[in-house]
C-alpha cells in the first residue's frame, strides 16, 4: 500500500472587533471604507427591517462611494429554511458578488443565521459582516459565527462555524423594538449571568427597570459584559467541542419547545426562557442546584416577563425530540447545567425519569 500524507497545519486568524455605541449605524461606511473589507457589499436583511434601517445604511454606503446593495427576505423563524436560503445565495450570484466581495447581515438572530450561512457557502466562503438590530442578536447570534438554517423536524441542523470579519452593535437601534422582542434578548443576557457572572446576575436585577426602558448607558454596559463572556467561550473553544457547550444552557429544552411548538407559540428567548427553568430543575434533581438558587433564577426569568412554564407537551414525546438535539452522544441528551449563579457545568446527562419528573413539575 502507497501512502501520501497531506499536512494542513495551519495558524488562521479569525480575530475580530465587536464595537458598541451609540448612532453606529452612521459611521459603519466611513469604517469599512478605511478597513477596506471587500471591494463590494451586499446588505440581506428582512422585511421589518429593509424599511426601518435597511434602506437608510445602503444609502449612506452610497453616499461614501461604497459599491453596494440590497436583498431582503420574509421576516420570521418560520423562513429560516434551505428554500430562502436557496433564493438568497442565487441573488448573491445575480449581483455579480465575487470571492472579494462581502456580505452584511443587517438585522436579528434569524437575518444573521441566514446571511452568514449564504457567506459561508457562496464561492466557498467569503466574508461578512454582522450589523445586528435585536438585543438576542447584540448579545448572542451575532458573536461567534454560529450560522445555520432550520430543517422542518429540527433548528440550526444545516449550519456552519463562518467568523464575521467585524460587528457592529449600535444599541439606538434597540429604539424600535418592540417590548417582546427586548424581552426574548433579555433571556439570553440572564442566561449569560447564570453561567458565568453572579455580579451581572444581581446587576439585572438592581436595573431591570432601565434596561426595559432601553437606557442606553445601562444597555452599553450590559451588552458589552455579555459580549465578553460570549468572547471568552469562543476564543476558547471555536468550533464547540467543550467549554463553549455552557452558552447552551436552557437551549436543549428550549430547542425542543420551538420545534414542537411548529415556532409559532413562542420567541426563542421564551423558549430558552422555559428551557432554563426545566433544565435548572434538572439540575436541582442531580443535587447540583440548590433549590433557593432555583428560586432565585426563576423569579428573575419571571420578573423579566419571561414564561417559565412548559406547554402542554406529552412529556415522553418532548424527550423524544431531545434525543434528536445536535449534542446527543451516544443516545444519551447532554446538558450544561447549573452548579449554582453564575456557575455551570456542561456534557452532563440525566436519566430518563428524572428528565420526565422535570418536565411533568414544570407544567
Amino acid at each position: 500500500m502507497e501512502k501520501v500524507h497531506l499536512s494542513l497545519k495551519k495558524e488562521i486568524d479569525n480575530s475580530y472587533d465587536i464595537l458598541i455605541g451609540s448612532s453606529l449605524l452612521e459611521k459603519i461606511p466611513s469604517d469599512l471604507k478605511k478597513s477596506r473589507i471587500a471591494n463590494r457589499y451586499l446588505i440581506i436583511t428582512d422585511s421589518n427591517i429593509e424599511g426601518l434601517f435597511g434602506k437608510k445604511l445602503l444609502g449612506l454606503m452610497k453616499k461614501n462611494g461604497l459599491d453596494a446593495g440590497l436583498i431582503s427576505f420574509k421576516a420570521g423563524e418560520e423562513n429560516k429554511r434551505i428554500e430562502t436560503f436557496r433564493t438568497l445565495i442565487q441573488s448573491a450570484y445575480s449581483t455579480g458578488l465575487d470571492r472579494k466581495s462581502s456580505i452584511i447581515a443587517l438585522g436579528g438572530g434569524v437575518t444573521g443565521d441566514m446571511a452568514g450561512f449564504v457567506a459561508a457557502c457562496y464561492m466557498r466562503g467569503i466574508s461578512y459582516i454582522q450589523v445586528p438590530t435585536s438585543l438576542l442578536a447584540m448579545t448572542d447570534s451575532s458573536i461567534g459565527g454560529k450560522v445555520a438554517v432550520d430543517l422542518p423536524n429540527g433548528k440550526n441542523t444545516v449550519g456552519n462555524f463562518h467568523q464575521p470579519k467585524k460587528v457592529y452593535i449600535d444599541v439606538s437601534l434597540l429604539k424600535t423594538l418592540p417590548k417582546k422582542e427586548l424581552m426574548t434578548g433579555l433571556a439570553e443576557i440572564i442566561k449569560h449571568a447564570l453561567i458565568k457572572d453572579a455580579s451581572m446576575f444581581d446587576f439585572i436585577e438592581k436595573n431591570l427597570d432601565k434596561i426595559m426602558d432601553k437606557e442606553e448607558s445601562v444597555m452599553i454596559s450590559l451588552i458589552k459584559r455579555n459580549c465578553e463572556i460570549k468572547a471568552e467561550a469562543v476564543e476558547k473553544d471555536e468550533k464547540e467541542a467543550g467549554l463553549r457547550k455552557l452558552l447552551n444552557y436552557g437551549h436543549t429544552v428550549g430547542h425542543a419547545v420551538e420545534t414542537l411548538t411548529n415556532y409559532k407559540r413562542y420567541s426563542h428567548g421564551e423558549a430558552v426562557a422555559i428551557g432554563m427553568a426545566v433544565e435548572g430543575l434538572i439540575a436541582n434533581k442531580l443535587g447540583l442546584l440548590s433549590q433557593e438558587e432555583l428560586e432565585e433564577q426563576n423569579r428573575l426569568i419571571k420578573k423579566a416577563g419571561l414564561p417559565i412554564k412548559l406547554p402542554d407537551i406529552n412529556a415522553k414525546k418532548l424527550i423524544s425530540e431531545l434525543k434528536k438535539d445536535k449534542k446527543v452522544v451516544d443516545g444519551k441528551i447532554e446538558f450544561a447545567l447549573l452548579e449554582g449563579i453564575g456557575k455551570a457545568k456542561f456534557g452532563l446527562s440525566a436519566p430518563d425519569k428524572i428528565i420526565e419528573e422535570a418536565v411533568e413539575e414544570s407544567r
